[in-house]
């Protein structure tokens, strides 16, 4: 069997997409991701060599994506919020994440516009996909983070501070007492919440 080349991906070169749901390969060209992402086509070949080292099975499932996670944020607990992360980046609901949903998403994260980070972000903290954060869902997302960030469970004082940021950043975003934060109020929000704003900085990588 001869040794395939150390980059086999060409131009003309299609990609085998694995899904769960879909008993065949999905095909895809370099041109396709190329026009899709804000990529460049060098780019993309370095990062489906990436991935296939890490994803010999063409596809990530959340176990493994939480793995990879944990080795950015090792001294804090990163499973919950990168559980969190892997549900926006599986698009379709599936379990797993194929090369093209992952550089998508990467695409946006890395590349996108404010607007873009700003939807991935609404994405995020509504848990449930319904179109509305609720306080519930922020709390869960802020405990994530905490985790993330190595934040000790259990501590009476850092548990109030930790309280009254939820219910400071609650209220500014639903200042009418509504009780859900839908995307134009997250929008508005973010206009006056540097803190958000500044967060998405973590994310720009210039092309």
């Amino acid at each position: 069997m001869a040794t395939p080349p150390e980059s086999p991906i060409e131009e003309e070169v299609v990609f085998e997409l694995e899904h769960t749901r879909v008993p065949k390969p999905i095909n895809v060209t370099i041109e396709d991701l190329y026009r899709e992402t804000k990529f460049s086509k060098q780019e993309i070949r370095i990062m489906y060599r990436g991935f296939k080292t890490e994803c010999p099975e063409g596809v990530v499932h959340e176990e493994c994506f939480k793995e990879i996670y944990a080795k950015f944020f090792p001294h804090g607990n990163s499973s919950l919020y990168a559980h969190h992360v892997f549900r926006t980046f599986d698009i379709n609901s599936t379990g797993s994440v194929n090369f093209r949903e992952f550089l998508n998403m990467l695409s946006t994260l890395l590349r996108g516009t404010m607007y873009d980070k700003v939807k991935w972000t609404f994405k995020l903290y509504d848990v449930n996909g319904d179109g509305r954060i609720t306080r519930a869902e922020m709390s869960d997302l802020f405990h994530s983070i905490h985790e993330l960030m190595g934040r000790k469970p259990h501590q009476t004082e850092e548990d109030r501070k930790a309280k009254e940021q939820l219910e400071r950043t609650f209220r500014s975003f639903d200042p009418n007492n509504i009780g859900y934060i839908n995307f134009e109020m997250w929008m508005k929000g973010l206009l006056t919440n540097r803190t958000i704003v500044n967060s998405f900085h973590v994310f720009h990588s210039d092309p």
